[in-house]
């Protein structure tokens, strides 16, 4: 097969196009053909060497793609050949996706209204969001601010707790306000005295906060809902320091695989909307990268891998 891939950490440039060995379905997993695959910041770091695992070379990015079943692993009943499905590979490999053909470790059938680069940015958004939002218990009634909510997590974050009954504070950027009431957030800007403009905005109170931008806001969500114990991260890694839980795929959160089924139903009715901020090309995957470590836009960034 063909595959994005790289051997060595470094900027854009180290990726390549060329090819690699076919990946095989395990027990519980299904090989696809891919259509396209999602590209995140931690992409980026993962490249350049921020991260520093132990990785085998080559390596090929990647963990969210979308596409057609062209095998199907022991004990799995719910797909067969030739079924469209999104998903993610298993994300303790750090990637895998973009390739003409990728392993899912856990997937949902496309709803025939979602594009494949729209399909490709939902696998591990809806995981992520489903799993923080069980971890903070959100439900009907819940006020829950999300902090970094106009990106590819967050939006699906916002609209996933709205539909289950949360009254959701979203912060972005100036250019992001209107998006974000237009998904069903309560809007607000970042910068300083957070706090401060919350209480002003829902004097009530916040019950819970998502911090999905990493951007060093924990002591202020720690003094909007009052305790460290109802805010949750995924993205800054200095939770410890203020009593935050830091929550990612593997560390034993409650299982958010089934948001994927959830999220696929919600995109079929019309009640979630899936955002790609830019598509390219595999020739222009450093691009791709690029603009997603760059942060601040709408949805997720996007590789087409196989045209239709």
């Amino acid at each position: 097969m063909f595959a994005l891939q790289y051997s060595s950490f470094g900027p854009p440039d180290v990726l390549t196009v060329g090819p690699a060995e076919d990946p095989d379905a395990g027990p519980g997993e299904i090989r696809i053909a891919v259509r396209a695959a999602g590209v995140t910041p931690g992409d980026d770091l993962l490249r350049a060497g921020k991260m520093r695992p132990s990785l085998p070379w080559p390596h090929i990015p990647g963990v969210d793609a979308a596409g057609v079943v062209d095998q199907v692993g022991d004990g799995v009943t719910d797909v067969q050949v030739g079924d469209e499905v999104f998903g993610a590979v298993d994300v303790t490999r750090l990637g895998g996706a973009t390739a003409q053909y990728a392993v899912l470790q856990f997937w949902a059938p496309r709803p025939v209204d979602l594009s494949w680069e729209q399909a490709a940015a939902l696998g591990t958004s809806a995981e992520t969001a489903t799993r923080t939002l069980d971890l903070l218990d959100v439900r009907s009634g819940t006020t829950l601010l999300i902090d970094g909510a106009a990106g590819g997590v967050g939006s699906v974050a916002v609209q996933l707790a709205v539909a289950r009954g949360a009254r959701v504070i979203g912060t972005g950027s100036a250019e992001n306000q209107d998006f974000l009431r237009g998904i069903g957030a309560l809007a607000i800007t970042y910068g300083p005295d957070l706090p401060g403009r919350v209480a002003r905005l829902v004097p009530d109170g916040v019950d819970a906060a998502l911090d999905i931008a990493g951007a060093g806001s924990l002591a202020d969500l720690v003094a909007i809902t009052g305790t460290p114990e109802r805010v949750v991260t995924i993205a800054d890694f200095s939770a410890g320091d203020h009593g935050v839980h830091l929550s990612y795929t593997g560390s034993g959160d409650p299982d958010g695989r089934a948001g994927l089924a959830v999220a696929a139903e919600l995109a079929r009715t019309g009640r979630l909307h899936v955002l790609v901020r830019a598509t390219f090309p595999l020739a222009r995957a450093g691009e791709a990268h690029e603009l997603a470590a760059a942060g601040h836009g709408r949805g997720k960034v996007v590789l087409r891998v196989i045209e239709d």
